[in-house]
């Protein structure tokens, strides 16, 4: 591993060797420090990069990965196709996290997206089988998902956002997705609200069929009813909780609650009443989930349960990288708490209209 440096006109090569000599270390030691070792003090290693910088010393990266059979590069594994998933605010906050982690630990990333599942196993075929990168991070988790059987399979170091029952194997970071449901159905209950309807996602996901459950569970236990015609099911985008207004709105008894499965179908949500003649909170109070920073913003601003998307995507990415440098991994699921932010979007059920 070398570079090349102009020296009066001249180019000159600067080897490990060289860095070695200058800091007054092993050249293994200069070799740890570029593999971002863990067993490398900070002083030792903010000296060595230092002398790095100053004599204008990069890496081979290509040598280097030969050597020690690794590529320094995650691969991340969108959920779908990138111009929706990039509508989603959700998804750029859980990506902060991630490359934030992975960034400090010396890490690229390698941002995947396919069309069909079919698709997704076979570009992480590529990658795993091809070892074009050290590890993979799903952003989401389906039922009786492929993806997850064919890693598995592989034992290749991944990393779950989400939950699967089937692969002990494969560490996981979620949410207490059930209980976070069951709070935002509690929230409004407590506001007085009897009649209340879920605006879900794709029942194929995991996340979807947990806070279904929450929501469900929470009306039980209320002695409430959850009414099928309340429940209307669709992808995370603003226009399905646009089309859901144009249904439940329609009915000859509406919901006066709404729990939503996220802020951005909650933004569709909003749209729709609007264009209906109605408002928030007055005919409909709302809650939704995962508070980006535009739900203060809406009008009314939206009462959103803060299930730590950052912190989903730094711990991730942490345990990935852990997992890959083989240190220990002293739980194979984490759970980041979750938090209802109450705003103007939810309030006291007004008295029922005729």
């Amino acid at each position: 591993m070398h570079t090349r440096l102009r020296d009066g006109g001249s180019m000159i090569m600067v080897t490990i060797k060289d860095i070695a000599k200058a800091a007054g270390v092993s050249p293994s030691t200069v070799s740890r420090v570029v593999s971002n070792h863990p067993r490398i003090s900070k002083a030792t290693s903010q000296k060595v990069k230092r002398i790095m910088e100053e004599m204008g010393y990069h890496p081979n990266m290509m040598a280097k990965s030969l050597v020690s059979k690794t590529t320094q590069t995650l691969s991340i594994m969108l959920p779908r196709p990138a111009e929706e998933l990039f509508q989603d605010f959700f998804f750029g906050e859980l990506l902060r996290g991630i490359l934030t982690q992975s960034t400090r630990a010396g890490y690229d990333m390698l941002l995947t997206a396919a069309t069909s599942p079919g698709d997704e196993i076979e570009t992480v075929s590529r990658l795993v089988l091809g070892r074009r990168v050290d590890g993979v991070i799903l952003l989401s988790s389906r039922v009786n998902d492929p993806l997850i059987d064919m890693l598995s399979k592989h034992d290749f170091p991944t990393v779950l956002i989400g939950r699967t029952d089937d692969h002990p194997n494969i560490l996981s970071v979620d949410n207490n997705n059930e209980q976070a449901a069951y709070d935002a159905t509690h929230h409004l209950i407590l506001q007085g609200h009897e009649r209340i309807g879920f605006v879900s996602g794709p029942p194929s996901l995991t996340v979807a069929q947990d806070r279904m459950k929450g929501y469900r569970r929470a009306l039980r236990e209320a002695g409430l009813q959850a009414r099928s015609e309340w429940i209307v099911e669709g992808e995370f985008l603003q226009q399905s909780g646009y089309r859901a207004m144009s249904f439940m709105m329609s009915l000859p008894e509406r919901p006066s609650g709404l729990v939503v499965i996220d802020d951005v179908v909650g933004f569709g949500v909003l749209r729709g009443l609007t264009e209906l003649g109605y408002s928030v909170p007055d005919d409909l109070s709302i809650v939704s989930f995962n508070n980006i920073a535009l739900s203060e913003l809406a009008t009314p601003p939206i009462s959103s349960i803060d299930i730590g998307t950052y912190q989903l995507g730094y711990t991730a990415s942490q345990m990935l990288i852990r997992l890959i440098q083989e240190e220990t991994v002293h739980q194979s699921r984490i759970i980041i708490p979750h938090r209802l932010i109450v705003r103007e979007s939810s309030i006291q059920a007004l008295p029922k209209r005729s």
